[in-house]
């Protein structure tokens, strides 16, 4: 079986080519998905590349949120389609409540560009599951609205839930609370970050490092041997 892997593209999405290439260079056939066509043409999971869709007017991923394409990824996701999303795929995750919180701009007001230090939290999820639980890794980071914010009462139960997926290590680059690089929703299938982990899957590119390249191929494990 050859997992399918579908990469949607909304009006100023940057890195959906980028994302279909990942999942090529980790095994699995990479597809183009329109945002306006709510057909997902039998892939088995979908990403939700970075970029600026819309041009982040209203909110970043505010407008994307409402695009055909996402009625049909909300209701799979529900029913246990894993769906990955990406910086601003990460803020569309949070404006159609697949994932809770938001996402707002950084606390120093300026876009950020660098590589960045993770440590994975949790390495149960459908994209997280060919790390380890500890370990430390290094993905480019690249965003204006990366500061993930949510009340008390959620950020608990995302603690107490072990679905915090990965904190920024050494360096809080946006002002994040927790320390929040990314999450997952309850059921593991869900998960958004802020780092681009799409541009560090060969060693030739992006941090000149492979640590992003788990996401690529945990999705094609757990697809392969579902």
């Amino acid at each position: 079986m050859t997992a399918r892997i579908g990469v949607v593209t909304f009006p100023g999405t940057l890195d959906d080519k980028d994302s279909l290439r990942a999942v090529r260079v980790a095994g699995a056939e990479p597809v183009s998905l329109w945002h306006r066509d709510k057909d997902l043409h039998q892939v088995d999971a979908v990403i939700l590349a970075g970029g600026f869709s819309y041009g982040d007017y209203l909110r970043a991923g505010a407008i994307s949120r409402f695009s055909p394409v996402m009625e049909t990824i909300i209701e799979n996701a529900r029913a246990g389609m894993p769906v990955l999303g990406i910086c601003n795929g990460f803020q569309i995750l949070t404006e159609a409540h697949l994932l809770p919180g938001a996402m707002l701009q950084n606390n120093h007001l300026h876009f950020i560009c660098r590589d960045q230090k993770l440590r994975v939290e949790n390495a149960e999820t459908a994209w997280t599951s060919d790390y380890s639980t500890g370990q430390e890794i290094s993905v480019p980071l690249k965003n204006m609205d990366g500061r993930y914010v949510a009340d008390e009462r959620v950020l608990d139960e995302l603690e107490a839930e072990g679905r915090v997926t990965f904190r920024y290590l050494d360096v809080n680059p946006n002002g994040s609370l927790r320390d929040i690089a990314g999450i997952t929703n309850a059921a593991g299938n869900v998960v958004g970050l802020m780092p681009h982990p799409e541009h560090a899957v060969e060693p030739l590119i992006g941090t000149g490092r492979t640590d992003g390249l788990g996401f690529f191929t945990s999705i094609i494990k757990k697809l392969v041997n579902a």
